[in-house]
């Protein structure tokens, strides 16, 4: 009698540690099955994963399983105000690229599907995970658009400071910035991967929109040329579902005004605007008490929403969007399903106080799947 054939699981030896936490793998199977019965039993799935697992030390999720772990893991991202949307984030499956240049190609096209003619749509793009021996691309933009930010010999910077490190080792791969530097030179898309060489991108015009600020009532503020991109994808985040990193899974929703009127242009460690803009609004600044820095970020942020709603690039405001995430919160609790929250990072930058998120403290239960910085097992940094 011939010898029954072996199945994949019994032809490969057996590892002696298994490289994926098995209780953390078994937890998200049955999460899944659970928002999902037509996925059929989750014990079938549940032993298929086991004898995965036991034979290569990782598994390798469904289409379906992945789409769903990537928009729980915005689901349980708990400094994110934008969470209401979680069930809309189109998940793009290319975990079988293996070339950076590919992968950088996809971040490219990764934009312009989440651009959408400025109608902007949630994209997660997830690339290949870690895995025994092999681990995934790195991408090593924080965001997949950064501004550049060019350290002069008197220390100061021209453009983004935040960005100065990734400008320094973007020019010593090879990148050259334009004749005339500027504080909105985009920077190009760094990937890189074990076994293969480090592949630098630059970021085409048609997929990088950007929006001009303007004022409605102070008509000198378009003068000054300030602008920013319309899609916030950020880049350098580790997605965990299961037991299994992703290391590179850019992903993107879009953006509220506070972050780039209350942050990304008045801290000091990046464009640090507000003096010069209290100046040109001939504010008094000899004392904080006068509040010119308040006056300032109201009509800072107030240019943003302008700017974006004249162009017809979608944004939100923080107040609009503090009453939907307590939606969002209401819809989990009523789920039966914890929803935790940095109170630090819902509550907006600017007028805290008059929103409605301010009123109230949340869970702070650490759920997965979800979204980390590269390296570390805390909860994941959102990134202006």
């Amino acid at each position: 009698m011939a010898p029954v054939p072996l199945c994949p699981a019994e032809a490969i030896p057996l590892r002696a540690e298994p490289f994926v936490d098995i209780a953390e793998a078994e937890d998200f199977i049955r999460l899944h099955h659970a928002e999902h019965p037509e996925a059929g039993p989750v014990e079938d799935r549940l032993a298929r994963v086991r004898a995965e697992i036991a034979a290569t030390g990782t598994y390798r999720h469904t289409p379906e399983e992945l789409t769903f772990g990537a928009r729980v893991a915005w689901r349980n991202s708990a400094r994110c105000i934008g969470r209401l949307y979680w069930r809309s984030l189109k998940v793009r499956d290319l975990r079988d690229l293996r070339d950076p240049k590919e992968i950088a190609d996809e971040c490219v096209e990764h934009l312009r599907l989440a651009t959408n003619g400025g109608k902007i749509r949630p994209v997660i793009t997830v690339f290949a995970p870690d895995e025994p021996g092999a681990k995934g691309p790195r991408i090593h933009n924080e965001q997949l658009i950064r501004y550049a930010g060019y350290v002069g010999a008197d220390g100061g910077v021209l453009g983004d400071r935040r960005n100065a490190e990734l400008t320094a080792e973007a020019v010593a791969r090879g990148w050259r910035p334009p004749p005339k530097r500027g504080p909105f030179d985009v920077l190009p898309l760094i990937v890189s991967r074990a076994g293969y060489d480090t592949t630098m991108v630059e970021l085409p015009r048609d997929a990088v929109l950007e929006v001009t600020l303007r004022h409605p009532e102070l008509p000198w503020l378009a003068d000054l040329g300030l602008r920013w991109h319309a899609v916030p994808a950020i880049s350098n985040m580790r997605l965990r579902i299961g037991g299994v990193d992703y290391p590179a899974a850019p992903f993107n929703g879009w953006y509220m005004g506070t972050e780039i009127g209350a942050r990304n242009f008045a801290d000091t460690d990046r464009y640090d605007l507000l003096p010069y803009l209290a100046r040109r609004m001939r504010l008094d600044t000899s004392s904080v008490r006068t509040l010119w820095k308040d006056r300032v970020l109201v009509e800072l942020n107030r240019a943003v929403l302008y700017s974006f709603a004249a162009d017809g690039v979608t944004i939100t405001d923080h107040h609009t969007e503090s009453d939907r995430f307590l939606t969002h919160v209401q819809r989990e609790e009523a789920a039966g399903r914890s929803c935790p929250a940095d109170w630090s990072w819902i509550v907006p930058p600017i007028s805290g106080g008059a929103t409605s998120v301010f009123h109230r403290y949340y869970s702070k239960e650490e759920l997965l799947p979800n979204f980390f910085p590269a390296g570390t097992t805390g909860v994941c940094p959102m990134i202006n």
